[in-house]
Parts: structure tokens; sequence; C-alpha cells
């Protein structure tokens, strides 16, 4: 029988606007903040974890040199801690969880935190190509051979999501209305203290000196209408996708804690979720944001489920047409999507997004008694993860 993994801790912090809340943390002690709060979240001793598997995108600047590393650095955790940085684009921190959680079901370590970090203000999204260019350095990511092969100049998200659209039908209004529907559930989750046990506050100060908390993603609009969605220009001519449609420009950090049976007895710990199914898929690298659908198929699967015996779903809403596609093609229930808003809303922040929904989801999980949750995100390269987990 193979070994089971179970998460004991689930946390995040509320996103930061660019040039938000969270401009003057350097991502290190943004990611060390989650790493202390797990622990104590928890209460294992913190020398029993193993290892920090982190995820993150933009690996330059101050997230160079080994970012995980260095958040260890930061915490309170003891030197001895071990950890390594991953980058499975948008899934990197799904990737973590993945990881983490082979490595407690093979055995091979009992207590691993998985994370992830991005400051998307401090370190701004294709910071790695530009500064290259800039500094005359190569030809870019996608050697000559990529590009004859595919018949592309490159690859572009906004193209593929552009691409979903068309292909599933889905024209501006629907576009917005599930961007509107998203800040409409956020604002509610919110208000109704629905994140309070997945947040970290963390200490920022304002203009005028005053330190504060930020436990409040800075992303949601409250007052959305139809009519100002409508307002935002598409981001290319005769497109369907815009900034008000699309994931926003997120700095934050998340991450899980992922424990064995063993661990569990070991430290008296307490579950709140059991990891069910792990998948993960490659395809069509130019549309690339549709793998969601066979990534998801593969996972129920292999689980031996179906999607109506699943209860909540987070599919990452890095535009709009990606989880109204999903929805269409895997004929999921609309109400069990991205019940407390989604990326639109709340912010995505790259290499943070993986760990962050789940512990949206987790705690979504439990806050209403319910038992499966699945998770899913598209990725560059035409990649997707799946998580299947059970509330404890």
């Amino acid at each position: 029988m193979t070994a089971s993994a179970y998460i004991v801790a689930a946390l995040r912090t509320a996103g930061g606007r660019r040039n938000g809340a969270l401009k003057d943390w350097h991502p290190a002690d943004l990611a060390a903040e989650i790493l202390d709060a797990l622990v104590d979240r928890s209460g294992i001793d913190p020398s029993a974890i193993e290892d920090v598997i982190m995820g993150c995108v933009s690996q330059v600047g101050e997230q160079s040199f080994h970012v995980g590393r260095n958040a260890v650095l930061a915490s309170h955790l003891p030197q001895s801690v071990p950890a390594v940085t991953i980058d499975r684009q948008c899934g990197s921190s799904q990737q973590a969880i993945q990881f983490a959680a082979q490595a407690v079901m093979s055995g091979t370590q009992d207590v691993v935190i998985a994370s992830g970090v991005e400051s998307m203000t401090r370190v701004p999204m294709g910071s790695p190509v530009a500064l290259a260019a800039d500094a005359g350095i190569g030809t870019g990511p996608f050697s000559k051979r990529i590009r004859d092969r595919f018949g592309v100049p490159g690859f572009s998200q906004f193209v593929g999501a552009e691409m979903i659209a068309e292909k599933y039908g889905f024209g501006r209004e629907q576009l917005d209305a599930f961007a509107l529907e998203s800040h409409r559930k956020a604002a509610d989750a919110t208000e109704g203290g629905a994140f309070v046990e997945e947040i970290v506050p963390i200490r920022i100060v304002d203009a005028d000196g005053r330190e504060t908390l930020h436990v409040k993603d800075e992303g949601i609009r409250y007052d959305a209408t139809a009519e100002a969605m409508a307002s935002v220009k598409t981001l290319q001519e005769g497109g369907n996708i815009t900034a008000a449609n699309a994931s926003q420009i997120c700095d934050g950090a998340s991450g899980v804690l992922v424990v064995s049976e063993r661990a569990l007895r070991d430290h008296g710990l307490v579950p709140i979720a059991r990891i069910v199914n792990l998948t993960v898929t490659g395809g069509d690298p130019v549309v690339m944001l549709e793998e969601v659908i066979p990534a998801t198929r593969r996972a129920l699967e292999r689980a031996g489920t179906g999607i109506d015996r699943i209860d909540l779903y987070e599919v990452n809403e890095a535009f709009a047409p990606v989880p109204l596609a999903w929805l269409q093609a895997i004929g999921a229930d609309p109400d069990r999507l991205n019940v407390n808003g989604g990326a639109i809303a709340l912010g995505h922040p790259l290499g943070a997004s993986g760990t962050k929904l789940m512990a949206t989801l987790v705690h979504a999980l439990r806050a209403r008694g319910k038992k499966y949750g699945l998770q899913t995100m598209c990725e560059g390269g035409g990649l997707a993860n799946v998580t299947i987990v059970e509330a404890c």
C-alpha cells in the first residue's frame, strides 16, 4: 500500500498590489514569514523540517542566488534545514507540493515544507529575459530550433488566452462577467472572514511611518461593475482579453507543511488534509493554457473518480477563458469553482500561486464541511499540474 502524505498547515500572505502594501518587503524575508508561521501554526520543532521546496518564477535580482535557501536563512529555522528553489512557471509552488508529497510518500523524508514567493514589484515579470536582452546576452529562451518546430517567433500567454476564447466561443461580455463575479466572490469572502485562517499578518509601515498589519488582499475591487469592466481596452486589437479579465500582478508568499503518517504520530500533529492524487502533464506550447483540461481528465482517471465527486475546485484565473473552458470541457459545476474568488480579484503572485491556492482550497473545504478538492494551474510552455486532496 502506498504511504500517505498529509497537510498539517497551509498559509499565505494577503496579496499586495504592484507598488502596494508589500513593496518594501524583500522576497526572501517575505517567504521567511511564511516558513516561521507554518512552524508556529503546526507546533512542530523547527529542527524536524527536512527540506524546504520553494517555487519562484523570476529568479533574478532579489530572487536570485537561491531564494529558497535565503528564505530559510532569513527565518527562525536552523541553518541545518536545506532548501531548493524550483521553476515550473505559474505552477512552481504547486509542483513544490507534489515534490514534497512524493518525498513523504516514498519514505525518503517525513517533514517537508512546500512554498513559493514572488515579489512582482521588486522583480517584475519577465526580468530574467529583459535583463539579458538589455545586456546583449544571448538570443532569448526560445532557440531557432524551437521556433522552427512550432512555426512561431515565440510563445505568448496572451495569445494563448485569445486562442482559447476563440476556440470555446467566449466573447468579451462573458469574460468580463466572469471577472466581475471573481471580485464579488472575493469581496464576500473577505467581508465574511473566509480568509482569516489562511492569511499570515505582515507588518507594514505606511507613508506616515505608522505600523499596521497587512491582512486583506489589495486587488479586490469592491465597487467593480460591468460598465467599468467594459471600459478597459483589450490587450490586442480585435481581441477579448483585457487587464480586467486577466489575473492581477501581485506580491506574495505562501506555503504548506507536508508530513508522513509517522510524523503525525511522532510530533503529535493534526492533519487538515490528505493528498490523494498528483498529476502533471505537458501539451501544446502555443495555445499553452489549455493543458489544465487533459491534465484534469488524467488526474480524475488515476484517482478513480469523477468530477461530480469533487466538492470544490480551484482553477487558476490566469485569464478568464481558462477556467471557463475548463468548466465547459470537464462538465464541472460552476458553483463549486473558485468559491472565494480567484486570481482576477486576489492576484497571481506567479511562483507563490500554487501553495496560495492550496491554502484557500483546504480552508474552504473545511469551512464548508466538504471532503474532496481539486486544484489545477495552467503554466508557461503548455504544462499543467493537478492536485486532489481530501479534507480531514
